[in-house]
């Protein structure tokens, strides 16, 4: 990491967390998508932005900031060569730098992309991807020894929104809500079979929160905007049992909510964003305690981040509402700069110039954002100040 201009850092995170599971309240996501594209081509954003290369760098980069909590990922694609054979070469040097660098990891197990041999509209794919989550935990037992903090499934949600209307390659039968209720199952199997190996792993999940709000106040528009904004619920709803239990679901799949929200996380129904600042954008305080009440479960900001020189701002805006929700009892554990570093878009591969650190530069060497890395500086000591009133 380059220490140019390196900004002082406060371990502020520790001090704003009675019993968390989490080593740090700030913590730090790398981009991991692996999918393919619904051109074919295969994403794999580990590599693309060199994360491979300089796991160890980028982590001991992330706990100078005291960012000591990290958002990674397996790319099951690489690891399962073939069904049921591992190469787990791509992996383990990851967890091996999380070691060193005395990180701690949530590990996405399936991040959207799977092996080419796996159908993931088939029945097979709940099987496939149960025994690869298993022997992944199987795997970070034998280096680490110790119960690995897990996420399953990246955003069930999203995933099967991108599915349904194309946006991933189609799979499965073209009837609405089946790939979701697929992937609860994938996940819920996932699970059992990793408490199986290890019943101390620690399962938190990654969804969007999002607000739909009506065109017009008429009463068909505001039905049809509120029955859309209640769909970001389901994939909870399903794994902690509360609806549709013949999926499996439980509560104690879920040990943390975890939410993602960006500045497009608001729109009209069938319409366009919702921008900050209008009447009808709401404010994320009150979304967080409308979770925090329906789940009763810790929460965290899984992810969150503005891209270009919105980035301070928009950090500046989350950290403000999540302090006014955890003033109202909100149990919020932390917040996930995400991604952390600049990346290739999904679509394009354009530039993506997002949280803390720039891409690798010819040195070897990541850049340090300073106006990002000043308004983390300045959260940490308002979220340490909070603390001690």
């Amino acid at each position: 990491m380059n220490q140019a201009g390196r900004t002082e850092v406060r371990e502020a995170g520790a001090s704003v967390r009675d019993a968390s599971r989490f080593v740090s309240f700030f913590m730090a996501g790398f981009e991991c998508s692996s999918h393919r594209r619904k051109d074919g081509a295969r994403l794999d954003l580990i590599h693309a932005t060199s994360h491979s290369l300089h796991a160890l760098g980028d982590y001991r980069g992330c706990a100078e900031l005291g960012l000591r909590t990290i958002r990674d990922g397996l790319r099951w694609h690489l690891i399962e060569t073939a069904p049921g054979t591992y190469d787990w070469s791509s992996w383990t040097p990851m967890v091996e730098a999380a070691q060193t660098a005395g990180v701690q990891v949530i590990w996405d197990i399936f991040h959207y992309g799977s092996p080419d041999h796996v159908n993931q509209g088939s029945m097979h794919f709940i099987d496939a991807y149960a025994a690869f989550a298993a022997e992944a935990v199987r795997v970070h037992r034998s280096i680490t020894g110790t119960s690995p903090l897990l996420c399953p499934i990246n955003e069930i949600s999203f995933f099967a929104w991108a599915v349904e209307v194309g946006y991933f390659p189609r799979v499965g039968p073209n009837k609405r809500g089946w790939f979701k209720r697929h992937l609860v199952k994938a996940a819920i199997a996932g699970v059992r079979a990793m408490r199986e190996v290890d019943p101390a792993c620690g399962f938190v999940w990654a969804e969007p929160l999002i607000h739909i709000a009506p065109r017009d106040r008429t009463l068909g528009e505001r039905r049809r905007a509120e029955n859309a904004r209640l769909g970001q619920f389901e994939a909870y709803d399903m794994l902690l049992g509360r609806v549709e239990p013949e999926l499996g679901g439980s509560e104690d799949v879920v040990d943390a909510v975890g939410l993602n929200f960006y500045p497009h996380n608001q729109w009209y129904i069938n319409g366009p964003t919702i921008p900050m600042g209008h009447h009808e954008y709401r404010a994320l305080s009150e979304m967080l305690i409308e979770v925090a009440h329906r789940y009763g479960k810790p929460i965290f900001i899984a992810e969150t981040g503005s891209e270009g020189s919105g980035g301070p701002a928009w950090l500046h805006y989350v950290c403000d509402e999540v302090r006014a929700a955890m003033r109202l009892e909100a149990p919020i554990e932390g917040i996930c700069l995400y991604p952390v570093t600049a990346y290739p878009g999904w679509d394009n591969s354009r530039h993506a110039e997002v949280g803390l650190f720039s891409v690798v530069h010819a040195d070897g060497m990541r850049r340090l954002r300073q106006p990002v890395a000043n308004e983390l500086v300045r959260q940490q000591d308002l979220f340490a100040l909070e603390r001690t009133r």
